[in-house]
């Protein structure tokens, strides 16, 4: 199988690349051991008789060199001279290694099922849960130390080699503290009632509070908690005052909240009681701010994005989907991709909003009427024809109206109605026009416009393909 030899070649390439990391050493090589475990396991394929492969495993060992690829590409960035400013030049790399790991876990799966490998093997080790959480914790932590050292002292090095080209070195310094800040904020999603005590309130005059947007039954702030922006929900008419349901509500939102704690999805800090005992208690809701707005609101701005600015947020944009996607609801969907639910914040990092406190939220929240407000012009075709059809492979094909948006700076199917838009995307086929459009982003764009949803790739395939095209990018 051709997959197979190229498995096997480019895994041989990331133990050689190892050797030679500078920085995220323990995650590095922690990659490089579960891609030697995979391959023994795919060696054990090849050694089938031809036809007794499943097209579920050929398909999983092709999405597996993809993946590989990808970590290729990552123990290539940590090596080599120039490494510091690669890092520095792609940003937050928090979520790098897990969501690499979460695609090798995902073909372990299949591939360790197919050969039916007992629970005691050696191989599985490394792949069990509550193993790698650990061992990633532990990996990331050592790291990120080192990695903390590594930048404080390339600083020192460039002030000390750039005292005639000041403001390079002061725009230098901006870019690591980011970074610092970053490896320091906390990765836990909050466990507990926020006190109000923690909460700070962006202010007209230094003493009034002034929402920035109101609903019939809400006012929204920004603040600012632990000293990050955060925005502030303030339920002004709740549906109930039992302070205890609207606490079992979040206990339960805490639990599904940790499953997608990712960097590219919206925070949830938690809530907040204010007046907790009087007759008529008032409820907050805190979540992170991201201070460029929605996406569709960037492209509206009329800044202007380069390629690899844009390249990056498609990137974001995939690793917020599949975090969602690969959650262990496996039939967990968001129910409304769209532009203006992914957020962009001020390093024009790109994080999947759209996700509110469900438990909490119904508890608080007056009933409306209406089901899940999905806009048609982001429709698959299968749901224009059946509103009921609504699954995973439909928020991909919504996920390519995101890229398309990003691509051009357009709007979709804009002015036209459900049934001109139904008479073109089910019974035409018709697509949207790509323009000029980067060859790697036109055909990503067009594999989730497939018009039979089994050719659509999964949010995994979609991220490693831009992992990858933001790396070739950056080499330019």
């Amino acid at each position: 199988m051709d997959s197979i030899e190229f498995i096997v070649s480019i895994a041989s390439k990331i133990y050689s690349l190892v050797e030679n990391v500078k920085a995220n050493k323990k995650r590095c090589r922690r990659v490089c051991d579960r891609v030697k475990a995979l391959e023994h396991l795919v060696q054990s394929i090849q050694q089938r008789e031809k036809g007794q492969t499943s097209a579920d495993v050929e398909r999983c060992l092709k999405e597996l060199s993809i993946t590989l690829q990808s970590a290729k590409e990552v123990m290539e960035k940590y090596s080599g001279e120039s490494f510091m400013k690669r890092v520095l030049k792609s940003g937050s790399h928090e979520d790098e290694f897990s969501s690499l790991n979460d695609r090798l876990n995902d073909a372990h799966q299949v591939l360790s099922g197919s050969l039916q490998v007992e629970h005691g093997n050696i191989l599985l080790k490394g792949f069990e849960q509550s193993t790698r959480e650990e061992q990633d914790e532990k990996d990331r932590k050592q790291d990120d130390s080192e990695l903390k050292i590594l930048l404080l002292q390339y600083a020192e090095d460039q002030r000390q080699h750039a005292e005639v080209q000041q403001q390079m070195a002061k725009k230098l310094q901006e870019d690591i503290n980011k970074i610092l800040k970053m490896l320091e904020k906390p990765y836990d999603v909050g466990t507990q009632i926020i006190r109000q005590q923690e909460l700070k309130y962006e202010s007209v005059d230094g003493l009034t509070k002034k929402p920035f947007m109101t609903t019939p039954t809400s006012e929204v702030y920004r603040g600012e908690y632990h000293s990050f922006p955060v925005v502030i929900k303030r339920y002004t008419d709740p549906a109930t005052t039992s302070i205890s349901e609207v606490k079992r509500g979040f206990k339960k939102d805490v639990k599904t909240m940790k499953v997608f704690q990712s960097p590219n999805i919206l925070r949830m800090y938690g809530i907040c009681i204010e007046d907790e005992t009087g007759p008529k208690p008032k409820f907050l809701i805190i979540m992170e701010y991201c201070e460029k707005g929605s996406l569709r609101e960037v492209l509206d701005s009329g800044c202007t994005l380069s390629w690899n600015q844009k390249a990056r947020m498609c990137r974001d944009a995939a690793l917020g989907l599949y975090r969602l996607h690969q959650s262990e609801e496996k039939g967990k969907v968001h129910g409304c991709i769209n532009s203006s639910k992914f957020l962009v914040a001020d390093s024009y990092t790109v994080k999947l909003g759209g996700f509110e406190f469900s438990q909490t939220e119904t508890s608080l929240r007056k009933p409306t009427r209406g089901g899940v407000n999905r806009s048609f012009t982001y429709s698959s075709p299968e749901l224009l024809e059946d509103i009921n059809s609504y699954n995973k492979e439909c928020e991909v094909y919504s996920f390519g109206i995101v890229l398309w948006e990003v691509a051009t700076g357009r709007k979709p199917f804009d002015g036209l109605t459900f049934k001109e838009v139904h008479q073109k995307v089910f019974v035409e086929k018709y697509q949207e026009p790509l323009d000029d459009c980067p060859k790697e982003l036109g055909l990503l764009i067009n594999a989730c416009w497939a018009y039979d949803p089994f050719h659509r790739p999964s949010a995994g395939v979609l991220v490693d393909q831009l992992k990858t095209w933001v790396t070739q990018l950056d080499k330019v």
